[in-house]
């Protein structure tokens, strides 16, 4: 899971202080929009500290955009996009960049699947050339369809069929979640990714991967004016589309504690929480995100206090309010000790979850939280990658990257009593969707699953 609110300070941008520890702080860049008449929209900071650039394009499909019998397309999307296109054939991209000194990568999400280069500045015409042709023209066909498959089949297989958390969180969502796309996983299911035709690919990149519904982010050591003149020129022909259908936003509210075990070889318990919060734009998120602090941010956390050092019940512990585009959910992952059942290390849980709810948090307390959400938004900031990311990032989920210049000033505005509130109108027993992951020995029991609602 990909914690997602960032923000920065750095050259060509200026946090602005006033003289109490406690003042609201402000964020301002020069970042240059511009909007092509194919509805392509383009983000630029002009940053002349280092001699290099990053060149994200952000497009706003994720699993989320997915249906039943096709999940896990998005992804494999991210992966068939450098097969080549059709001025520059399979591995060209890769070639010509890495050339160059610079280098490509790309990421899904539920909600937005994002690509990016780092190259020196020299190379952005290139780069753009590139970017636009894969845009354009992208090769689909038999050969690299099948080949992809089994690259995700592979990863698959990786990071969740054989990774004991894995399979837990995948099953925490799966049970989380009854009618919403995030029920299933982003990578996919086995059957739906055989079942993936080219002409669903063709489909789908017609659909998503049109100019209106992209964001380019430029960040780095080049005039924004010659940026966008190169962009308009190669990107200016490409026909938007229509819009892709809405998604149904039709979770049902969940009116009772909901609970799974997941049996299968592993060393030790394990225990994955989770409940519904708002989508990201709620005004409750700020909250969330300190509360997730407050519980699981580092050593003097309290749950990472309590579970892995007074009590010694955890050998780690997680905590996410996670970002999305539609009303989200907030974990918390906890690996038992040797000895220690799922049961204990969900009764520890609990009782700083009432802690909170009971007592809140001192001035003291939020002030620390404060510090710590300030200090790591301006550390994620420090490279060219990262403020791309981050502009993109809050274009994506707020609908615009200015408000990235206030969310100091919102976290600010969180008051001492917000997390006790937030607390006990999310976090309670009748919103919570619990697994237990109890280890199976090789060759003994099945491993499986069951489930409670």
């Amino acid at each position: 899971m990909t914690k997602t609110p960032f923000t920065m300070l750095v050259a060509g941008a200026v946090l602005l202080l006033a003289a109490a520890p406690a003042a609201a702080q402000e964020i301002r860049f020069n970042v240059v929009p511009y909007r092509l008449d194919n509805g392509l929209k383009v983000l630029a900071l002009e940053d002349h500290s280092v001699p290099s650039m990053t060149y994200y394009t952000f497009f706003r499909v994720g699993s989320r955009n997915e249906r039943p019998g096709r999940t896990g397309i998005s992804h494999l999307f991210e992966h068939m996009m450098f097969n080549g296109a059709t001025k520059y054939g399979p591995g060209v991209f890769d070639r010509q960049l890495e050339s160059r000194g610079g280098a490509s990568n790309a990421f899904t999400t539920e909600d937005i699947t994002a690509y990016y280069d780092v190259f020196p500045a020299e190379a952005l015409e290139l780069v753009v050339d590139m970017e636009a042709d894969r845009m354009a023209a992208l090769q689909i066909g038999e050969e690299s369809l099948k080949s992809e498959r089994e690259v995700v089949k592979e990863e698959r297989r990786l990071r969740t069929d054989n990774d004991a958390e894995g399979s837990l969180f995948e099953l925490l969502q799966g049970t989380a979640y009854l009618a919403h796309p995030y029920q299933w996983p982003v990578v996919g299911w086995i059957a739906d990714l055989d079942a993936i035709t080219v002409d669903d690919c063709r489909d789908y990149f017609r659909a998503h991967y049109a100019p209106n519904n992209a964001t380019i982010v430029l960040v780095g050591d080049f005039k924004p004016e010659k940026a966008i003149e190169l962009i308009s020129k190669a990107y200016g022909s490409l026909p938007a589309q229509p819009p892709v259908p809405a998604v149904v936003r039709d979770e049902p509210e969940q009116k009772g504690e909901r609970r799974a075990v997941l049996k299968r070889e592993a060393e030790l318990p394990a225990l994955a929480m989770a409940w519904h919060v708002p989508a990201t734009p709620a005004a409750e998120i700020y909250a969330l995100d300190l509360l997730e602090i407050l519980l699981g941010g580092g050593e003097s956390s309290r749950l990472v206090r309590s579970l892995v050092y007074d009590k010694e019940l955890a050998t780690k512990v997680y905590v996410s309010n996670e970002w999305r585009l539609d009303p989200s959910l907030f974990f918390i992952y906890a690996e038992a000790k040797p000895g220690v059942t799922a049961e204990a290390l969900e009764a520890g849980i609990q009782q700083q979850i009432d802690a909170v709810v009971a007592g809140g948090v001192t001035d003291g307390e939020l002030r620390k939280l404060k510090n710590i959400r300030t200090t790591s938004l301006v550390k994620q900031m420090k490279t060219n990658e990262g403020k791309a990311e981050q502009i993109g990032m809050f274009d994506a989920y707020f609908g615009n990257h200015q408000k990235l210049f206030t969310v100091l000033k919102d976290y600010e505005a969180v008051k001492a009593g917000d997390l006790a509130l937030v607390a006990g109108r999310f976090l309670r027993p009748d919103n919570r969707t619990l697994v237990s992951l109890v280890p199976a020995p090789p060759g003994g029991a099945a491993a499986g699953a069951e489930v409670r609602r």
